[in-house]
């Protein structure tokens, strides 16, 4: 695979990126190019990223990861970022290192921002797949399940941190971060879909409750809107089965419909 590569935004942010680029021939267009987006404090190196790369080479597919702001080898601290940062990241990326519709796959708030993408430039999106789709969880999933006096440190503090079930390093939540998230939800008003939407969700998830994928294929107004539960599956959802059923999500998507 390539080496990364660093995209300098406008206002001087260098976020970090992989990318295969294929061109088309002459004997017709190619299928839409794939983006990954990672999770919350997750990177481009993770093991869903890493797959889908490698197989969408095999299968002559364009395809970009990227690291946000804050995180992996992309300029900023982590503690300073918020959802509409990397919402922003995503957008810029999508604009200067893809060409035409692509298909979003989006892990856990990665889902999110792929559903913000959706409303925000629906012609750039041919299809979305929802890994254990995370949106609004900086309220729903920190904020309401908080308590008392999490809140209250949250507040007084600016910062609230705990252990982590993915790593030594604790587990870091910001004030910004959730007064942020309330400017970008997308449960709370209408959200369109003009594209294949797929979400894929594990009933044993401990972190994002697979009611969540229900709720949100409900919400969505859409023509082609499916969820596939998987009995016993976590939050990675990193398996061996588990990545070769994300492919396949992704392969079956139908192409845009030219005018």
């Amino acid at each position: 695979m390539k080496k990364t590569d660093l995209y300098r935004t406008p206002d001087d942010r260098t976020i970090a990126y992989r990318r295969s680029i294929v061109q088309a021939t002459s004997a017709g267009r190619v299928r839409p190019g794939i983006v990954f987006l990672p999770g919350f404090r997750s990177d481009m190196e993770g093991s869903k990223a890493l797959f889908l790369h490698e197989w969408a080479e095999k299968q002559g597919r364009a395809f970009l990861r990227f690291d946000y702001t804050g995180h992996g080898a992309s300029s900023g601290a982590f503690a300073d970022g918020c959802i509409g940062d990397w919402f922003r990241d995503a957008c810029d990326v999508l604009r200067a290192l893809t060409e035409g519709p692509q298909v979003l796959v989006g892990s856990s708030m990665g889902g999110w921002i792929a559903l913000l993408l959706m409303r925000a430039m629906p012609e750039r999106v041919a299809g979305l797949v929802g890994i254990a789709a995370a949106p609004d969880f900086t309220e729903e999933t920190i904020w309401q399940r908080a308590t008392t006096a999490q809140r209250e440190t949250l507040l007084r503090e600016g910062r609230l941190e705990g252990p982590s079930a993915y790593g030594d390093e604790p587990y870091l939540i910001t004030r910004k971060l959730i007064e942020d998230g309330r400017h970008h939800l997308v449960m709370r008003s209408p959200l369109c879909a003009p594209c294949p939407v797929r979400l894929l969700h594990g009933m044993a998830d401990p972190d994002v409750p697979w009611e969540t994928a229900a709720r949100l294929a409900d919400h969505i107004e859409g023509d082609d809107v499916r969820v596939t539960l998987l009995r016993g599956a976590g939050h990675r959802l990193s398996d061996a089965p588990e990545l070769a059923l994300i492919a396949e999500t992704v392969q079956a998507l139908p192409d845009p419909v030219e005018a």
